[in-house]
């Protein structure tokens, strides 16, 4: 296999889930959820974006939400038990998860974070989400991602 062994690609392969893992032509400017289901031929909505929150009590909360949608703050707010909500800055990304802007999946990130996906995904038999790097996606059951990140489903767009 050539592509990169991210820390989510090591805990996908540790797993007896069924997943697939997708290869693409990555550049700086077509980074967003949108341009990367043109590239794999998928319908946006199927691709989800990870997102990494602060919330009132500096606690960080992931929240993945399709690709062709942003998220609700107070949505994102209430189902996560707090005041309010905001999205960290670029910069900090990567020391907090490990991974960059563009190439950050909800899956082995430096610490277990409390994760939240849309609940939209569950239309869906597999999703994609990123594999941990620009250029890689995962297809997955939604079902299996919320067991790998102890995740729950919310209203989030």
């Amino acid at each position: 296999m050539g592509f990169l062994k991210t820390n989510a690609v090591r805990i996908l392969e540790s797993k007896n889930n069924s997943h697939s893992i997708i290869e693409y032509q990555s550049n700086e400017d077509e980074i967003d959820a949108v341009s990367v289901a043109n590239k794999i031929g998928a319908p946006p909505e199927t691709v989800f974006k990870t997102l990494v929150a602060r919330n009132d009590r500096n606690e960080i909360i992931v929240f993945v939400i399709p690709g062709n949608f942003e998220l609700n703050l107070k949505k994102a707010a209430k189902s996560s038990g707090s005041k309010n909500i905001e999205l960290i800055k670029v910069k900090e990304l990567q020391p907090l998860t490990g991974y960059i802007r563009g190439g950050c999946s909800p899956i082995g990130m430096k610490k277990l974070f409390r994760t939240f996906i849309d609940e939209s995904a569950q239309l869906y038999g597999k999703i994609y989400c990123s594999a941990g790097a620009r250029g890689i996606q995962v297809n997955l059951s939604p079902s299996d991602l919320v067991l790998l990140v102890d995740a729950c489903f919310a209203d989030l767009i």
